[in-house]
């Protein structure tokens, strides 16, 4: 099969034939890497077209498909042997192969033919050549259902980029959150049942919920498979739908099984693939549950491990890239996950430590897992040769005997390395109290390697946040960042804060108002324009600003889109909240520039090109705020329809009711425009349940006082654009908010007026008819008291807190209490009684029946040719009802103007019918006015006399009994309107074929249609046309040629006996059918319809009768008291008003009413303390639904079942830990017994060696103590740095020496060092680069060799074979390494500190001690910071590092200051460029400057000032976690502990 794949391979020639349009070679003209750059900010890879792209498979034809076709072969290359080479080994049917491992007809055809160039011995590096891939696209596994995922065949040289590139934007993955890089064993092992569930739900949780990339060595074998099946049961279980898991699987393509169905030069679209265990022999298959495949080619087969230097370096690059995820920018976190494994796994332990990589270790997998699981908790020096082999004997027992005592010293050391990064170290222990989910141990050691990384100042804290935000795990945040440990301030999360908000993450932005963030310092003016400029751009409300922007931009001819401003946000919020609101957002001067000066972390934020950090910068202005910040955020989710996040934003509100409105009126507008029907549902049904809290909390106020409760129906909300409650509800048709019990009562005491709502009907009319009787106690009015007078304060007294003096309720008006006093004066019973709504609507009823009286008689009795008094008398009454309409036209108390007035007067039906009536009268009047015309003036007149009788159902609006009727009667007519058209159908249809059949050429017009509609129409109630059959035909009823104009045109009949001659049975037919369908059919229909009509308004009858009730209401309470025509009166009176006194016009104070400030903060606080009762109230219900007491109870289970479990597992590992220690205790007892006996049969005591030891070894062992987290010794006994595997600048590995074989004193045979020596530049300052004997000779140790210092502090040093040994035990390397010299390299490293202080000059203390800030600097191509100093040259007093940072000028000045320093180290320094035979030793002075006007640092700061510019010098705050080297970190220590300071 291997052979078959491998003849398949298509040459380079052959791909430019099979795609022509790449041109040439592409060996002759690479494509530069830097065209493939990845820039960190990975923007594309998030948008909805990389989404929409990733769940697609490329169909053919596509130009996704096309573009991968062309762009893979270009980009990535595969390897080939052109060598073959006869090897020693065959393959498995004993045919020969070469030296690559494959056959001779595997090879290309020219690699068999003998050398001439290429040499005889095989060589990698010369005879394996790239060239472009012919294994990519999408793979599917037969028989395995719909399992299709991505493949591609790489080289072992492409680049980290190039494949990062491949999957971000060609595969359409998104850049991940987390890199959970799977390791261990790659053969079948056996887990526990129960940890193997607990690994297989963790890993799939903890990817699923940060949206992480697992990678794996993507074989179907060993720990590859056990994540494949993770993945699997996660898919089977359905839970795939809340988000996809990217499984990678980086696997050595020359280990393959099945590989050659995988090639294909055009790619394979898709590549079938048979997964065949039974016979894959020594290679392997890939795991079908894999999303994604990289095949790691390096011209080789069956050799395994290919893929592992490829593998680290892709996982290096892309922990380096940043991913922008919600506002926040994070390099990509990388965590090592560890099951089983061999010595491989190892290895890759010991890398990921060694590159900072925090790994999680399962324990109970099995071998080096456990081996490393069981001494993680044992201090480094307990961790011996010795224990490690016993360890190795029980968990490696089948392959035990190939350990050599060389292997066992590389684990020794390797193990201790391991451990002795304890930070990095995360040991997964079944049972473990917080630790029950591999996904919460996996991301705590994220957070316990960052939070024990070295940083400055917060920047640790900073990015374990970021990290929490990214993956979403807010429990992860309360657990393990919000702790006492730190102690955030709330500007510390603005930054945050932010990112939460875009990234729609309600829980963090709940858990940071828990934390203290105040929305008022929060939501500043820039802070909104940013939120608002990263809006989702499938938002409906995104899609209306980019609009509003648009004709701005058409607006002013400029060629650049203009940038998102408030202004904007406010021209669409007002055209969804109704003109009625003022701009929410003025539009700002030109001239102004809110700047911020809000104090923050300077954190990398970065969201669709725009820097959030920017929002935060200090500034010597003003912070620009905004007028109330809940409403602003709250507006901003709802417009995104937002609903978890919303609410908690509502809850914050102070203004809840008017928001919860406003928040209705807008999902219901934004509703009406959604194209997304589940949009539109989800928005209305929102809609729906902000109604419901504004009911819920005007109740709650209602029931509690229900004066203050109506006082916040007609508040005039400044920051809701001066609207009132009443108005948003209205507006938004809120009819259950309208219909309320509360505001009901409200709207009829505003149609009492001051009258007493309970007066009888008849009263009024009684007063009416004789105003008299207003002076007799008929009427009852209200008094209001006022404040000095006795009121109670019920509603106050109840509330649970202490107002402040100005929000005292005794500063404000008292509730007040309604009386049924009689006013004093007769003038004010008259105002009061005519000037009530409710007279005044009863008193122009009267008018108008008059006026129609009066009307009716001049049309019926009184029309002369010339008008009389009466009909004057009308005209004039109708021209007081033209006035009033006029008024009502151009009244404007809010100031919208006239335009928007008149849009809104012609909105209401009543408007629209009056005008129509109005307009009808004129004509009428006109042609009346002209005596010709004096007959049809009088019809018109007769028209609008109907007219104006329609216009008396609006009258019956107010009664609760006919009111709902009329509402049933307009929605009727929309039915009969819709209707007409079905009728239509029926009645033209059989009209024409009716008239076609019985009447030959009708050329009359009128009597057409007469025939077709007029006719057909009739027949419908009965009246059926006599000569349609035939037998009732008379020919003197009609015109035989159709030229009488009064009869219509006779039937086709028969000249001689005049008789018709039309088909009477298909006329009679036609007839039965027509009326079958229209009698029976379409009446039916249409009654059904009214039927539904009626029952569908009879549900919401009352509701929609209150709606509608407050137009009248509002209608007539701001009308003039006099009805017409005596109302012209008041128009007079208003005309003098506004344009002699120029007064504007007011709206009356029961309707909208502005409050003093004290008294709205009142109101407001009363207001927000009872909406917290309400939502007390609904958790309360929500916990009492029976619903949730079922699933809190099912939890409650879970959580009790997990307890006992584990439980029984501590008690389990807690009884063998017993176990073990009784029986050493027994063992020890019985040696002590044993003692005894001995001793008193010798008649003496024994000597101190026969006494038994105290505790045995095994014992201590057993008694695991949980140091992780914690320190290791205080100082480790032996040289640390010195001993690392890897020697720096170098590929040099030095021997591994075990923590106990580092003393020359201490025998070790196996002992063999490799040497090196650099080469430096300067040869006149270093020691012979090729040690031999005759040079080392000339080399005068332990003394001063010439202007070279080879004196050591620790005294004289010994000298082996002409050189020196290292005074503190072995390294692992001979040579000299990166140092100058042989023996001590002489160093000088000044700590330069002085106090931290406050602006005030005070010196700040933590811990009651006082803080230090240290000198460090930054050298040219260094990542890291480190103490000003160095290596002494030969012969100079000042370190070369040191001269770099310091002006010439001041190097004598600083000399006499480190001779006042004080000396806090001298001696050996634990560096990594020491070896056997050369170290550093150090002098490290102390130079502390007390007084912070002390003249010397002023100068040195000065100096610093003009040092090289590559260089970065700072003083920074002095901890244990400040990011220097661990040998100067050691200093730094000495010297906090000399001046007593905090470390």
């Amino acid at each position: 099969m291997a052979a078959c794949g491998r003849r398949t391979k298509v040459l380079p020639s052959e791909v430019i034939k099979v795609c022509p349009e790449r041109g040439d070679d592409p060996a002759t003209h690479p494509k530069k890497m830097s065209d493939f750059e990845v820039v960190p900010n990975l923007q594309q890879s998030s948008s909805s077209v990389s989404k929409s792209r990733r769940k697609a498979h490329f169909p053919a034809g596509s130009n996704e498909k096309e573009n991968l076709i062309s762009w893979i072969p270009e980009n990535i290359r595969k390897k080939e042997c052109t060598y073959f080479v006869e090897s020693s080994r065959t393959s498995d049917s004993g045919r020969i192969v070469c030296e690559c491992g494959y056959l001779r007809e595997q090879h290309l055809e020219d690699a068999a033919k003998p050398p001439i160039f290429l040499g005889k011995e095989w060589d990698p590096s010369r005879h394996i050549q790239e060239m472009p891939t012919d294994a990519f696209g999408d793979i599917h596994f037969t028989g395995l259902g719909q399992k299709t995922g991505k493949y591609v065949r790489v080289s072992s040289d492409t680049p980290p980029r190039v494949i990062y590139h491949l999957m971000t934007q060609h595969w359409g993955l998104d850049a991940p959150n987390l890199l959970i890089s799977v390791t261990g064993g790659a053969k079948n092992f056996i887990m526990k049942p129960r940890l193997k569930n607990i690994f297989r739900q963790g890993l799939v949780k903890v990817a699923q919920t940060t949206g992480a990339w697992i990678i794996t060595g993507g074989s179907h074998a060993g720990v590859m498979k056990q994540v494949g099946e993770a993945v699997r049961d996660f898919i089977l279980s359905g839970s795939h739908k809340e988000g996809e898991i990217v499984t990678i699987g980086i696997a050595t393509w020359g280990t393959v099984y099945n590989r050659e169905s995988l090639i294909c030069p055009m790619g394979g679209f898709p590549a079938e693939y048979v997964l065949d265990e039974e016979n894959q022999g020594s290679l392997s298959c890939l795991d079908s549950n894999h999303s994604h495949f990289i095949l790691v080619d390096d011209g080789t087969h069956g050799r395994y491990g290919v893929e592992i230097t490829l593998r680290t370096r892709l996982e290096k690059f892309i922990s380096e890239q940043t991913k922008v995820k919600g506002g926040v920018a994070i390099k990509i976190p990388i965590v090592c996950v560890v099951l089983e494994g061999g010595p491989g796994t190892l290895d890759t332990i010991y890398n990921a430590i060694t590159n900072g990589t925090p790994c999680v270790i399962v324990e109970g997998s099995g071998r080096v897992a456990d081996v490393i699981a069981q001494v993680a908790n044992l201090p480094v020096s307990k961790i011996t040769i010795a224990l490690i082999q016993k360890k190795l004997s029980v968990f490696f027992h089948d392959t035990y005997e190939l350990f050599t005592e060389s292997k066992l010293v590389e684990w020794t050391k390797k193990i201790q390395d391991i451990v002795r990064s304890r930070q990095l170290l995360t040991i997964f222990r079944e049972g473990k109290y917080g630790q029950q989910d591999v996904d919460v141990a996996i991301l705590q050691a994220l957070f316990k390697a960052s939070r024990n990384q070295d940083h400055f100042g917060h920047e640790n804290w900073d990015h374990q946040l970021k990290l929490a935000v990214a993956w979403n795990r807010v429990d992860i945040a309360r657990s393990e960042i919000f702790t006492d440990d730190h102690e955030w301030k709330p500007t510390d999360l603005h930054p945050v804060m932010a990112a939460a908000l875009i990234s729609n993450k309600p829980e963090f932005v709940k858990l940071f108002l828990e934390q203290g963030v105040r929305l008022k310092e929060f939501v500043t003016w820039d802070t909104l324009v940013y939120l608002y400029d990263n809006m989702a751009p499938s938002c409906l409300f995104h899609s209306k600003l980019q609009k509003v922007l648009l004709e701005e931009r058409e607006h002013t001819a400029g060629s650049k889109m203009p940038r998102i401003q408030l202004h904007h946000v406010s021209q669409v919020l007002r055209e969804l909240l109704g003109c009625s609101t003022q701009p929410l957002y003025p539009k700002p001067k030109h001239t102004e520039r809110p700047r911020l000066s809000i104090p923050v972390p300077h954190i990398k934020l970065n969201v669709q090109g725009s820097s959030l950090r920017s929002l935060y910068k200090r500034s010597a202005g003003r912070v620009i705020f905004t007028m109330d910040p809940v409403r602003d955020l709250l507006i901003w989710a709802v417009v995104q329809n937002r609903k978890e996040l919303a609410e908690i934003i509502w809850a914050q509100s102070q203004d809840c009711m008017v928001a919860a409105l406003a928040c209705s009126k807008i999902l219901k507008e934004l509703a009406k425009e959604e194209e997304d029907t589940d949009t539109t549902d989800d928005m209305l049904a929102l809609a729906e349940q902000y109604e419901q809290k504004a009911i819920g909390v005007f109740t709650d106020c209602y029931r509690k006082d229900e004066e203050r409760a109506q006082k916040l129906l007609t508040r005039v909300s400044e920051a809701w654009g001066k609207t009132t409650c009443l108005q948003l509800a209205l507006e938004a048709k809120n009819m259950n908010f309208v219909s309320h019990g509360g505001v009901q009562a409200f709207l009829t005491k505003v149609w009492w007026g001051k009258m007493c709502v309970d007066n009888g009907l008849w009263r009024v009319i009684a007063c009416m008819l004789f105003f008299p009787l207003l002076y007799t106690s008929l009427i009852t009015f209200r008094y209001f008291l006022q404040p000095g007078h006795a009121y109670t304060k019920a509603g106050w007294e109840k509330l649970p807190w202490h107002f402040p003096e100005h929000l005292s309720p005794t500063s404000t008006p008292a509730p007040h209490r309604e009386k049924r006093l009689q006013p004093a004066g007769c003038l004010t019973r008259l105002r009061a009684f005519f000037t009530a709504p409710v007279v005044i609507f009863l008193m122009n009823i009267l008018s108008y029946f008059t006026f129609l009286l009066l009307f009716a008689y001049v049309l019926m009795v009184d029309f002369q040719p010339s008008p009389s008094w009466r009909e004057y008398l009308v005209y004039f009454w109708l021209f007081s009802l033209v006035c009033e309409e006029t008024r009502q036209l151009l009244y404007d108390p809010d100031g919208f103007g006239v335009v928007k007035m008149a849009s809104l007067y012609f909105k209401d039906f009543w408007n629209k019918l009056d005008v129509c009536a109005i307009l009808v009268f004129i004509t009428g009047l006109a042609c009346r006015l002209i005596p010709s015309t004096l007959y049809p003036g009088r019809i018109i007149l007769s028209l609008a006399f109907i007219i104006f009788c329609l216009r008396l159902m609006h009258i019956f609006t107010v009664s609760k009994t006919l009111g709902p009727k009329i509402i049933i009667v307009k929605r009727m007519l929309k039915d009969v309107f819709f209707f007409l058209f079905l009728l239509a159908v029926w009645v033209v249809s059989f009209g024409v074929a009716k008239q076609a059949i019985l009447i030959h050429n009708e050329e009359r017009v009128e009597w057409l249609f007469r025939g077709v509609v007029y006719h057909s129409y009739l027949t419908i109630f009965g009246q059926i046309p006599s000569y349609i059959d035939g037998v009732n035909f008379n020919i003197d009823q009609c015109s035989p040629n159709g030229t009488d104009p009064y009869k219509p045109k006779c039937p086709e009949t028969n000249e001689d006996s005049k008789k018709p001659i039309f088909p009477e049975w298909l006329t009679v037919i036609l007839l039965c059918l027509y009326l079958l369908f229209t009698n029976i059919l379409l009446l039916n229909l249409l009654i059904a319809m009214f039927n539904y009509t009626f029952q569908q308004v009879q549900e919401h009858t009352d509701q929609i009768w209150k709606f509608q009730r407050h137009d009248l209401i509002e209608e007539y309470h701001g009308r003039p008291p006099a009805p017409p025509p005596f109302i012209l009166l008041n128009h007079l009176q208003i005309l003098v008003r506004r344009c002699l006194l120029r007064r504007p016009s007011t709206r009356h104070k029961q309707l909208k009413e502005k409050l003093e400030k004290n008294e709205e903060a009142a109101l407001l606080s009363w207001e927000m303390y009872l909406k917290e009762n309400y939502l007390q109230h609904q958790q309360c219900q929500e916990k009492q639904n029976t619903e949730q007491k079922i699933r809190d109870i099912a939890e409650r289970v879970d959580v009790l079942a997990e307890l006992l479990d584990l439980d029984r597992v501590k008690r389990t590992g807690l009884v063998e830990q017993r176990l073990v220690s009784l029986e050493d205790q027994v063992h020890q007892t019985a040696q002590a017994l044993r003692w005894i006996m001995q001793a008193l049969q010798g008649n003496g005591f024994g000597s101190g060696e026969d006494v038994p030891p105290v505790g045995s070894s095994k014992a201590s062992e057993m008694k695991e103590v949980d140091l992780e987290g914690k320190a290791e010794e205080s100082r480790p006994p032996y040289h640390v740095l010195a001993r690392n595997l890897l020697y720096p600048g170098s590929h040099t590995l030095r021997f591994p020496v075990p923590d106990e074989k580092v003393p020359w004193e201490v025998d070790f045979p196996l002992y063999d060092p490799p040497a090196y020596s650099a080469d430096h530049k300067d040869m006149a300052v270093q020691d012979p680069f090729s040690p031999s004997l005759e040079s080392l000779l000339k080399i005068n140790y332990n003394t001063m060799d010439g202007l070279i210092d080879r004196q050591s502090f620790h005294g004289l040093y010994a000298v082996q074979d002409g050189l020196p040994l290292n005074p503190m035990g072995r390294t692992g390397l001979r040579g000299r390494g990166r140092l100058h010299c042989f023996g001590p390299n002489h160093a000088l490293h000044p700590v330069v500190t002085r106090w931290r202080r406050n602006l005030d000059g005070s010196i700040i203390r933590k811990s009651l001690k006082k803080m230090l800030e240290v000198l460090v600097a930054q050298y040219p191509l260094s990542d890291v910071w480190a103490l000003p100093g160095g290596s002494l040259e030969p012969g100079e007093t000042l370190p070369l590092k040191l001269k770099w940072i310091l002006r010439r000028e001041f190097w004598p000045q600083f000399q006499n200051l480190l001779k006042q320093g004080t000396e806090v180290h001298k001696g050996y320094l634990d560096d990594p460029r020491n070896t056997d035979n050369a170290w550093v030793e150090t002098v490290a002075v102390s130079v502390h400057f007390d007084n912070q006007n002390d003249v010397e640092m002023k100068r040195l700061n000065s100096f610093l000032q003009g040092c090289d510019p590559e260089l970065c010098v700072r003083w920074q705050v002095l901890d244990k976690r400040i990011p220097l080297h661990a040998n100067h970190k050691e200093l730094l220590h000495k010297v906090s502990t000399l001046l007593g300071a905090y470390y």
